[in-house]
């Protein structure tokens, strides 16, 4: 089941994004009186193509025959592997070189002057970020902003994040002369920033630790190398605890379980399950004193209790105040995205194993509904295509805006032939990224 809402997340999710993309390449080839033959969800491959809905033919086609007469056959196709807009006189994805072979029509996109043409291959792009900007808007305005802050929050670490020279216990102040602010984002940060030092604070010290460059595609592939440090200080007591009347209060910090410090919650866990179902003997540390106590631990290892929460910034907005931060969250993740496809075009960091196809995006759905999740997760894949088809790969939208700003600079616009030689190369440029991302999602699922 939990497959199955996974799946339909996914199929939802990038449909959406891809009648986004194509309505904007459409409405900006019929703002010029550019004559749009196919507007297509997924791909007709064939020929004649099959196709699951046409309002050219079928029943569909049946059942509205006035449909038949549109310039613009609408559609789905059989392969999900994308959509497209087909654009009169314009070599595309599927590469037919028919209507090229007679004289240009004032309807055709070659008869265009180039500063409409690059219009009309921006307007994919442009909509996928128009998307984004809406959906963070309406997320800023619903639900507010909320993330641990990285001031004074400090770090427990994974057995890379040792071996690179970090401690429990540390809060990390920089990376080389970037300064994080959001506590989740700092593994991200790390690799991003391609940082050479971190400068952290390690009790009353300073320290420098330098990053060894080979280890930044280890850090891609090795989650959870900074979780929260969290000291085991004492929120409240439940109603129904082991520990209702055992003398806990708000405020208290446990030190040690079974004479074993525990400095942080995550030290405590294993004490805890050793004891699981009996008594644990406690060290508690109140105001200035420290109290010798023992603790009730039910079977699953816990003393039913709630912790002090690090700082969590919350940021609640207007409406009118969430927009200017729409802009923002969304030209931020941008730069965050163009950073990542810095790395993964950078073979030393090993980043392109972590290129994922839709089996990866897949696991970042949740496993139950939920409006805020997907609201996040679609903004995010907005961004990603609309920055992916910025590429100047010729089968994309900016290997077409390369060919047209070339044109307006020099004045000489390419051949048919070589766009046509190009739009081939960039297809298959376009499968071998595809079979790589299919490639390490199938290698992830052996592992």
């Amino acid at each position: 089941m939990i497959i199955l809402i996974k799946a339909l997340q996914v199929v939802l999710a990038l449909s959406l994004l891809i009648l986004i993309h194509e309505l904007g390449h459409f409405l900006f080839a019929r703002l010029f009186g550019i004559r749009v033959e196919k507007f297509f969800l997924f791909f007709d491959a064939g020929n004649p193509g099959f196709k699951l809905l046409s309002t050219k033919e079928g029943w569909f086609a049946r059942l509205f025959p006035k449909a038949k007469e549109l310039d613009t056959e609408y559609g789905i196709g059989w392969l999900p592997l994308g959509g497209y807009c087909k654009i009169a006189g314009m070599i595309d994805e599927s590469l037919d070189t028919e209507q090229l072979k007679s004289d240009p029509q004032p309807w055709e996109f070659r008869s265009k002057p180039a500063w409409q043409r690059l219009l009309v291959m921006a307007g994919g792009v442009l909509f996928n970020f128009i998307f984004a900007i809406l959906a963070y808007t309406g997320i800023l305005a619903g639900w507010g902003e909320a993330y641990v802050s990285n001031e004074g929050s400090r770090i427990y670490v994974n057995e890379l994040a040792h071996e690179m020279g970090f401690r429990n216990g540390d809060h990390i102040i920089s990376f080389d002369e970037y300064i994080p602010e959001n506590f989740g984002m700092l593994q991200a940060d790390l690799a991003r920033e391609m940082a050479q030092k971190a400068v952290v604070q390690r009790g009353n010290d300073t320290l420098d630790i330098y990053i060894d460059q080979n280890m930044i595609g280890a850090v891609l592939n090795s989650p959870g190398m900074f979780a929260l440090a969290v000291p085991f200080t004492i929120d409240k007591v439940m109603p129904d605890s082991p520990n209702a009347g055992s003398g806990l209060m708000s405020g208290d910090r446990i030190i040690s379980i079974g004479g074993k410090q525990t400095e942080f919650v995550q030290d405590a866990w294993p004490q805890l399950e050793q004891s699981a179902g009996g008594e644990a003997a406690v060290s508690v540390l109140r105001g200035a004193d420290t109290l010798a106590m023992s603790v009730n631990v039910d079977t699953t290892g816990r003393i039913g209790v709630y912790l002090q929460q690090p700082g969590v910034v919350t940021r609640k907005y207007s409406f009118i105040s969430a927009i200017p931060a729409g802009f923002r969250k969304t030209f931020d993740t941008i730069g965050g995205y163009l950073k990542d496809l810095k790395l993964v075009a950078t073979p030393s960091t090993e980043a392109y194993k972590s290129v994922g196809s839709f089996i990866a995006i897949g696991q970042i759905f949740p496993s139950t509904w939920d409006w805020y999740s997907f609201l996040n997760i679609i903004a995010l894949l907005s961004i990603m295509l609309g920055v992916m088809n910025l590429l100047p790969i010729p089968a994309l939208d900016g290997g077409h805006m390369v060919f047209t700003i070339y044109e307006m600079i020099t004045g000489r616009k390419p051949g048919d032939k070589f766009m046509y030689v190009m739009q081939l190369i960039g297809m298959l440029l376009v499968f071998a990224l595809m079979f790589l991302a299919f490639g390490n999602d199938i290698a992830r699922i052996l592992r």
